[in-house]
């Protein structure tokens, strides 16, 4: 039976996206990138909504022609391209790069296309992702945690309840490596008073 996987990428209060949609906050060096490529290039294919395809679409098919992308960047583009894709829409009529459109999410299909063989399957985008977790459809987190509190913003509601609780009770006992380019978050500079500011805030805090 495949998995359907979620990788989200989290700030240490629980917030996926900053205020506006920000995610410049997301610290993605090669190290990590080729992490990615490693855990998804032996996926069976990609679930995404309209918006997330678009954005992808918008910068992958073509970004291993960009002289300055690294090579992870330049591997990603082969594996995006080549993957199959499922595009949850109700608008668009079509979609390129190897997708097929489908119009709602159904139970049943879900499960039928987690029996097919194959390798597991990349779920993204907030709000499809909510709607797989309200059906119980999504089988495994992998949840990537950012050194930075943003105190506002959006939360993933596909992430699993008491997310941002458990993130309280792991910081007291977790190794913090503070980025070099972090000098925009003073606090960052002393990881010691880091870790006891991210324990206070989340101590108040349901990610909410």
């Amino acid at each position: 039976m495949r998995k359907i996987v979620v990788q989200m990428s989290l700030s240490l209060d629980g917030f996926f996206e900053g205020p506006g949609g920000d995610i410049g906050w997301h610290q993605v060096d090669e190290e990590l990138h080729q992490h990615f490529n490693d855990v998804i290039a032996p996926m069976g294919g990609f679930l995404s909504g309209r918006v997330s395809h678009q954005l992808m679409a918008a910068y992958w098919p073509t970004a291993d022609q960009d002289p300055s992308a690294s090579g992870p960047e330049r591997e990603f583009a082969r594996i995006w391209r080549d993957m199959p894709k499922i595009v949850y829409s109700r608008t668009l009529d079509h979609a390129d790069w190897n997708a097929t459109v489908v119009r709602e999410v159904d139970v049943e299909q879900v499960r039928k296309l987690k029996a097919e063989p194959g390798g597991d399957l990349a779920l993204g985008g907030a709000d499809l992702a909510a709607t797989f977790a309200r059906h119980n459809l999504i089988d495994e987190y992998r949840i990537y945690v950012n050194p930075v509190l943003l105190l506002a913003g959006a939360v993933d509601l596909a992430a699993p309840p008491g997310l941002v609780a458990r993130f309280a009770e792991l910081i007291p006992r977790a190794t913090l490596v503070v980025q070099p380019d972090a000098g925009h978050y003073p606090w960052l500079e002393d990881a010691e008073a880091f870790t006891s500011t991210v324990a206070a805030v989340l101590a108040g805090s349901d990610g909410a």
